[in-house]
């Protein structure tokens, strides 16, 4: 899982979800029921019980999990003993492709229904029921890992959904349990079984929250996303009061290089939530930098840096708004300067800060200051694992992949280029194995762009362009690579891809901060203008 998909739960998640709990689930007394899509769940309730179920089901199809569990809750208080309430109520303490599961909370969801697996079971008074209730019995099992865990309770859905092929229910938490099964870890493979499920399901209901939802899932890498893109169009008009339906458009969004639509969506999500540290404002300040509206973002990071300001998850959140403020408008040197403090620690966050703040010392010159980031970033041989990666559930071994740039961004300020060069390649290579990314780079310089602006240093045009060509397969539409393409296919001579990449950005920055410093350069390379 990567560092920003983590931001849910290692910064910004427990502050949103306390605020999201406070949030009644159902519509005041006269208002307009949420707008959340069309399903079709029939159970053995009746009522105010079917009614409160399926609405839960809703948000759950659109993980606003504190808003589903209220209304599982609420369906079990207008019919005590209703089985499905239980199995709703625990599923939203599991959270697949965010690889979280609080299995006592799940468990205890279930144990309020009745103490026995056995005696549950004979709540649910249909085998459909049951089935259901036995998948979710094998999520919350008293043994095994959680591995183990998901894996049998993918099977389960599987022969649930086998059973009852007229179930689209069945056959779409048949395929979310897929894209859970590496434990947070994109497997191509997985994902394109869960996206031909979902896939059958969307085009018999185009307006099922939950198969537009799986299929951005599925498809939001740079690879597939073109396939994800009319489900990223549908979802935020399916459930148009679900905030994360409104921000997932954009997994697909971002990795086409859709600026505005980045920017507009997760604009409507932030104002469905809260003003805080957290997912949809990171990639809210992304798509501001790709836009060139730097100073939107720094607005927008100053405000959350107030919001955040007694929190500390919340302020070490904001790290990763401003390193990518950093990476994106090139202003290294205008980051404080800020010793490294000795180990970087054990998260990915410790891991960012010290890159941060190795390669703001190299923007002023303070090779010293550099140094000592590197080596908080080396681990000594004998070091445990978890610290050698800076590794949590899954997450990806970057610290390695950033010391070795600031090691290659040291050595090219040194004159010692080749040794920057096969620092850079070996970093990029790391960075290549890595399971594909979504969202707004975890390794906040992608080593690609960064190996070809070194590359322009040393004078090898063509080769920094094919640098920055990989660069932008990886990340399709990113600014500062198409600037770092625009000038290397110039100094190579390649004036046809030298105006193609800057009309790009200027499309990108059509809407840019006037005074923008490359704006000029980038017009008169757009329109042959000298």
């Amino acid at each position: 899982m990567s560092l920003h998909a983590r931001t849910r739960s290692v910064f910004g998640r427990a502050a949103c979800a306390a605020a999201a709990f406070t949030i009644t689930g159902l519509p005041a007394a006269g208002a307009q029921a949420p707008r959340l899509g069309t399903i079709t769940f029939p159970t053995s309730a009746r009522g105010a019980a079917q009614d409160h179920f399926t609405r839960g089901v809703l948000w759950l199809h659109s993980f606003e999990y504190a808003r589903a569990l209220q209304e599982f809750r609420l369906a079990r208080q207008a019919q005590p003993g209703f089985a499905m309430a239980a199995w709703g109520d625990a599923m939203t303490w599991t959270h697949p492709v965010w690889n979280e599961q609080n299995a006592d909370s799940g468990r205890a969801a279930l144990a309020r229904l009745a103490p026995t697996r056995e005696a549950r079971r004979a709540l649910a008074p249909t085998p459909r029921e049951q089935g259901y209730l036995d998948a979710v019995e094998a999520l919350y099992a008293d043994s095994g890992s959680k591995a183990r865990r998901d894996t049998l309770y993918a099977d389960a859905m599987a022969r649930l959904s086998a059973a009852f092929p007229d179930d689209p229910e069945a056959s779409l938490f048949h395929a979310l349990a897929l894209l859970g099964l590496n434990q947070g870890i994109r497997s191509t493979a997985t994902y394109m079984r869960a996206a031909a499920i979902a896939d059958e399901v969307f085009r018999a209901n185009p307006d099922h929250p939950g198969a537009a939802h799986y299929l951005i899932h599925s498809f939001d890498d740079p690879i597939h996303a073109p396939l994800g893109l009319r489900a990223a169009r549908a979802y935020s008009k399916i459930a148009p009061d679900a905030a994360h339906a409104q921000h997932m458009t954009t997994h697909i969004f971002l990795a086409l290089g859709m600026w505005d639509d980045v920017v507009s969506q997760n604009e409507i999500a932030v104002r469905l939530t809260a003003l805080t540290p957290g997912h949809y404002t990171l990639w809210l300040a992304y798509g501001y930098l790709q836009q060139g509206r730097y100073r939107e973002a720094r607005r927008l990071i100053d405000t959350l840096a107030l919001t955040g300001a007694a929190r500390p998850r919340a302020m070490a959140m904001l790290g990763l708004f401003r390193a990518q403020q950093l990476a994106n408008t090139g202003t290294w040197s205008s980051a404080p300067a800020v010793d490294s403090g000795g180990a970087a620690g054990r998260t990915p966050a410790d891991a960012l800060a010290q890159f941060v703040r190795g390669y703001s010392a190299l923007a002023r010159g303070d090779h010293a200051a550099a140094r000592r980031a590197i080596d908080a970033l080396t681990p000594p041989p004998q070091a445990d694992s978890a610290r050698a990666g800076f590794t949590e559930d899954g997450e990806g071994n970057k610290a390695p992949i950033l010391a070795r740039e600031l090691r290659g961004a040291l050595a090219i300020s040194e004159a010692r280029r080749d040794e920057a060069v096969a620092l850079l390649r070996d970093a990029a290579r790391m960075e290549d194995a890595l399971p594909l990314e979504f969202g707004p780079p975890d390794i906040v310089k992608p080593t690609h762009e960064l190996l070809g602006e070194v590359l322009m240093v040393m004078g090898q045009a063509p080769e920094a362009q094919r640098e920055f060509e990989r660069a932008l397969a990886l990340a399709p539409g990113r600014s500062r690579s198409l600037l770092g393409l625009m000038r290397a296919a110039r100094a190579a001579g390649d004036t046809t891809a030298a105006r193609r990449s800057a009309q790009a950005l200027l499309a990108n920055w059509h809407a840019a901060d006037a005074d923008l410093p490359e704006l000029p350069e980038v017009r008169r390379q757009a329109t042959g203008v000298r």
